[in-house]
């Protein structure tokens, strides 16, 4: 498993949900640069580890913990308590891409009655939203996920309460997602760790599924048997 260091920018993201009355989740939509058409990314409160978040002998988690409150607190103005934040999965970018993150992703309650306040800078607008309303969305192209956030907000479809989704995850192995991408244009298949076909970087190997397809017919993410 790559550590950081190496190329590996380490990096801190708060997967923030709340009850209202039933599981939503805050996806934060980036600013639209000139020229831009079509939505921009929506996404988790996030980003790298700064030199704040460091400290003598701290291990890269809590680093990118730190590095997630920090966030929640720049792009979204939330004040979230570290220990709050359960750690759910860890996603490397692959080698194909110029700069390459090192991400945990960390699940927490959003305060109560909490007030989400942008940053109007990075973050032009908020959403909270019901994750499969979100995937609704994405697939209609009205909304626009990147596959880690896609893949996680996935994971929330199934339940309709917080305490339901923690167990959930507390009771799953903590998942680091390397992603294989094979294909290009409009039909790529993402390979994760625990598929049939990942190691030989083959999808019609038989055995376990865990993957994305990203096709013509919109996003699907299988994980069956893995």
């Amino acid at each position: 498993m790559p550590e950081p260091g190496g190329g590996l920018v380490p990096a801190g993201t708060v997967v923030l949900v709340r009850e209202a009355p039933e599981l939503e989740v805050l996806l934060l939509e980036r600013r639209p640069k000139p020229g831009h058409e079509g939505p921009m990314p929506s996404v988790f409160p996030g980003g790298k580890v700064e030199s704040e978040d460091l400290a003598p002998a701290r291990e890269p988690i809590e680093a990118a913990r730190r590095a997630a409150v920090r966030e929640a607190r720049e792009e979204a103005g939330l004040e979230l308590a570290p220990e709050a934040l359960t750690p759910i999965s860890r996603w490397i970018t692959p080698p194909v891409q110029p700069r390459r993150f090192d991400t945990w992703f960390f699940l927490a309650a959003a305060p109560p009655d909490a007030a989400v306040r942008v940053d109007g800078d990075e973050i032009g607008r908020h959403r909270w939203l019901r994750p499969e309303t979100a995937l609704e969305a994405h697939q209609r192209m009205q909304l626009r996920l990147a596959p880690p956030t896609f893949v996680t907000v996935s994971w929330l479809a199934p339940h309709r309460r917080f305490d339901s989704l923690q167990r959930s995850l507390a009771r799953a192995p903590l998942l680091t997602f390397e992603p294989r991408i094979l294909g290009t244009g409009p039909e790529v298949c993402i390979l994760y760790p625990g598929d049939a076909g990942y190691d030989a970087g083959d999808p019609t190997r038989e055995g376990p599924r865990h993957r994305l397809l990203m096709g013509r017919g919109g996003w699907k993410y299988l994980r069956e048997g893995a």
